[in-house]
């Protein structure tokens, strides 16, 4: 059974049959009701394939971990934000795919592989060593939200946490416990995030009238903890260490606070320590890591609303910045709790 036998059966066009299937208003109440007693009665359901060529609409995302150095499936903070996207879409009435990119750097174009799979918009996951056809989407017609990445085209926009607020808590946080040396581990230089934090983190010391130790910035390749723990050990080897860190991501903080146990540092005794996503294992660690948590749920529901619009042009583009929480746990003044 297909739309021409259902149309040869009502006595209509394929184009009737196709405008009564999508809700079209210029046919008559009568012809309609015929057509979908036929429907009926022979349980036709269209393809996907038809349902696209009728509505030039494929109801397929497209979701890109962008960059060299992507998250993939490995970051649980982007897993659960793209979890929650993924929830809210399907209730729009979407299905993912998944775009990968280890065979396409230096060649991948990623407006040809939307057009190709006919995706009605994307969803890009902010990386590192961003590849130049990221760019190229984003100023393209294809509706794109970045989660963390900030696009600028005309069919795009972005969610991400407020990240000067992020580091401006922190700092708020190390001051009232009373802490004045205060470090930082940040990810790769070409990090746009880490950067802003880097950067909202030395404005909020300036703020504060705190002194300002660049000795006690340092950087990994990426967000894991084996980045965290290199970076701390090049910390420790240095032989000048501060009162309190704060790292980027909390993958960051727990591979330094496995370094600091390495040597017999205590935290937060010796050197406190604030990370940043409040993935789930904070709750777990010993001791308990004080973090910084982003609303994952809200920037994934968020994504899906924002692109859904763009698709259906209901709106514009734009931004929405998530406000960051303190959660006090051990690793950094878990005194505070009432």
């Amino acid at each position: 059974m297909n739309i021409k036998m259902i149309a040869e059966m009502a006595g209509v066009s394929v184009s009737t049959v196709s405008k009564i299937m999508n809700n079209y208003s210029d046919v008559s109440e009568k012809t309609k009701k015929r057509v979908l007693e036929i429907i009926e009665q022979t349980g036709y359901s269209p393809s996907n394939s038809a349902k696209t060529l009728a509505t030039k609409k494929s109801n397929l995302i497209g979701v890109i971990f962008a960059g060299e150095l992507n998250v993939e499936f490995t970051h649980p903070f982007f897993v659960e934000v793209l979890n929650s996207f993924k929830k809210q879409m399907g209730v729009l009435g979407y299905d993912l795919i998944f775009f990968s990119n280890e065979k396409f750097i230096s060649s991948g174009d990623y407006f040809a592989r939307s057009v190709h799979f006919n995706v009605d918009g994307c969803v890009i996951i902010s990386g590192q060593k961003m590849e130049p056809t990221i760019r190229d989407l984003d100023m393209s017609s294809i509706p794109c939200i970045g989660v963390d990445l900030e696009l600028k085209g005309k069919k795009s926009g972005f969610v991400m946490s407020d990240n000067f607020q992020i580091s401006s808590k922190v700092v708020e946080h190390f001051y009232l416990l009373g802490y004045r040396e205060l470090g930082f581990i940040g990810s790769a230089a070409d990090s746009e995030i880490s950067n802003l934090r880097e950067a909202g983190y030395t404005k909020a010391i300036e703020s504060f009238g705190l002194p300002l130790n660049r000795r006690w910035f340092v950087h990994g390749d990426d967000f894991f903890e084996s980045s965290g723990y290199e970076a701390m050990q090049q910390l420790i080897q240095s032989g000048s260490l501060p009162k309190a860190i704060f790292a980027a991501s909390d993958l960051l903080a727990l591979g330094a606070i496995r370094a600091l146990k390495e040597h017999d540092l205590r935290v937060p005794e010796d050197i406190a320590i604030i990370g940043c996503d409040d993935i789930e294992p904070c709750k777990y660690t010993t001791p308990r890591l004080t973090t910084i948590r982003q609303n994952k749920e809200r920037l994934g529901i968020l994504a899906a609303h924002m692109l859904y619009d763009l698709i259906n042009n209901q709106s514009g583009g734009g931004s929405f910045v998530v406000e960051p929480v303190l959660i006090v746990r051990e690793s950094c003044g878990s005194q505070l709790k009432s």
